[in-house]
């Protein structure tokens, strides 16, 4: 058994392996004050070398028990996750996900329980740990340990890991990981700060961070397992010459025509003459998958060299350009209030309904019983981006994409003793190509001033994002789909004219 600790905020947090789920590739028991969270990482075995995707999946699990609670319902018993879970689960995947090496595609499954929960210390922030910990001492290619940090302020002084009781209190809420030369993933709300306000708290994160790395280095020198070799795919070099010489210029006027889906139309009737010219009627399932690799490498090699060397965009705009908006309100004859937001070709629909004191979200967590007043529900049919899929119940995606809109309206909310209503906001996405939660705030917005809802302040949001070859870098305003595929950040920022009210990146 192998223990490191560090002060960290108020409290010891401790890292130690050895002593439980020794089976796993990699094992972490996190202790942070009282809460302890166990971080497990499992992998197929092998490096899954030819896979066309990275199959990772996060689980941060709480128990009922780690609060000396027994859950609600009829069951007694935990079953599927909580919004809250499934939201810190898709947390800790984002910044483990590019660290991988390149070529790693085994199944992978990072599991954190918390066991224990003292209310005070959180266990979110020691799941990010544990996990990073977890795959760093294990032989899964994980070679770079990250840090996680939630930052808050309160009367101006920014602290970390805030308790349950600070967070009420705080006006900026920053939960952040970080490696040790950059940031990695931010997701946090505020109230209206400034620009400087919150680049402060993420350097001051991101500082906060560095000796929880240096914890999982400690542990990697000591009880770390050799790592699982990675073997580049082999690459059909006459494939991949073909593809250099006769496609470029193709795909680069495919790339010219401005409609989404006319666009992706060309790109498959491009690859499906590609197919037949290189490979012929008849091919080897092996061969095609080289092709495909090769076709999607220069389709973002030229997507990115058009950016930073000619400053124009798939759709013809300048970096610094937004798609034509149009709003509506009064849009439904019988809802309280309505709108539909369009910006190019996203379009969102968002309907308020406003109900009494029994209608409020009862929650049900470690902390005990709530009631949630003001819920944004959002929807994601596949007719939004024309395909053919029957309705199902809310995934990961629509949970995380309903509540970072969700998080950027709050701070515009009246108080209970100024509009006594249970605010239910559904956003329903018509369209997409790029940024359909941000849609959401400014169709949310629109519907609940149109309900009657007196807002303290209108809000809008935008998705911005970034290429760079390491010399040069282009900022995007408004990007579509193919930019946050192909680009190297998405980054979502939430506000009304006096500030930022949520940030996800």
């Amino acid at each position: 058994m192998e223990i490191v600790e560090r002060k960290f905020g108020s409290e010891i947090f401790k890292i130690e392996t050895g002593r439980m789920a020794k089976q796993a590739n990699g094992s972490v028991l996190i202790s942070y004050g009282d809460t302890m969270v166990l971080v497990t990482a499992v992998a197929e075995k092998g490096s899954g070398t030819g896979s066309d995707f990275f199959p990772l999946s996060v689980h941060y699990i709480e128990k009922a028990y780690a609060a000396g609670r027994i859950p609600g319902g009829f069951l007694k018993r935990e079953a599927r996750l909580s919004d809250s879970e499934t939201l810190i689960s898709r947390i800790i995947d984002r910044p483990l996900r590019p660290a991988f090496e390149d070529n790693y595609m085994a199944e992978t499954v990072i599991t954190a329980t918390v066991l224990s929960h003292d209310l005070i210390n959180p266990s979110d922030v020691s799941a990010m740990n544990g996990a990073s910990a977890a795959l760093a001492i294990s032989d899964i290619p994980f070679h770079n340990p990250l840090g996680g940090v939630r930052v808050g302020r309160i009367d101006g002084k920014l602290f970390i890991n805030p308790s349950i009781e600070d967070l009420e209190k705080c006006e900026l809420n920053i939960f952040m990981a970080a490696s040790k030369n950059a940031i990695l993933m931010v997701e946090g709300e505020a109230n209206e700060v400034s620009e400087t306000e919150m680049l402060d708290a993420l350097l001051y994160g991101h500082e906060s961070v560095l000796p929880i790395i240096e914890m999982q280095e400690e542990l990697m020198k000591s009880v770390g397992k050799e790592k699982i070799r990675v073997e580049a795919p082999i690459i059909d070099t006459k494939i991949k010459n073909q593809l250099e010489k006769t496609v470029p210029k193709r795909i680069r006027e495919t790339l010219n025509i401005k409609e989404k889906i006319e666009r992706y139309k060309k790109l498959d009737i491009l690859y499906d003459e590609l197919k037949l010219e290189i490979l012929g009627e008849i091919c080897e399932p092996e061969a095609e998958i080289e092709l495909k690799r090769g076709f999607e490498e220069i389709k973002k090699i030229e997507m990115r060299t058009s950016l930073i060397k000619d400053k124009i965009r798939i759709d013809g705009r300048k970096p610094n350009e937004i798609r034509p908006i149009s709003c509506e309100t009064k849009v439904l004859p019988r809802t309280h209030g309505s709108a539909l937001f369009t910006r190019g070709e996203t379009q969102a629909l968002a309907v308020t309904t406003l109900g009494a004191r029994e209608d409020e979200k009862m929650i049900d967590s470690l902390d005990g019983v709530s009631f949630k007043r003001f819920m944004l529900h959002y929807n994601f049919p596949s007719f939004s981006v024309g395909e053919a899929r029957p309705p199902r119940a809310p995934g990961r995606r629509e949970i995380g994409h309903g509540t970072l809109a969700e998080k950027g309206l709050i701070p515009l909310i009246p108080s209970k003793a100024n509009f006594p209503y249970t605010i239910r906001l559904v956003s329903e996405i018509l369209e997409s190509n790029g940024s359909s939660s941000m849609a959401s705030v400014c169709a949310g917005s629109l519907a609940m001033m149109d309900a009657g809802v007196p807002l303290n302040e209108a809000t809008a949001g935008i998705a911005m994002g970034l290429v760079t070859d390491g010399k040069n870098n282009v900022i995007l305003s408004d990007i579509i789909g193919d930019e946050d595929h192909l680009g190297d950040m998405d980054f979502k920022v939430v506000g009304t004219k006096n500030g930022i009210t949520a940030l996800q990146m």
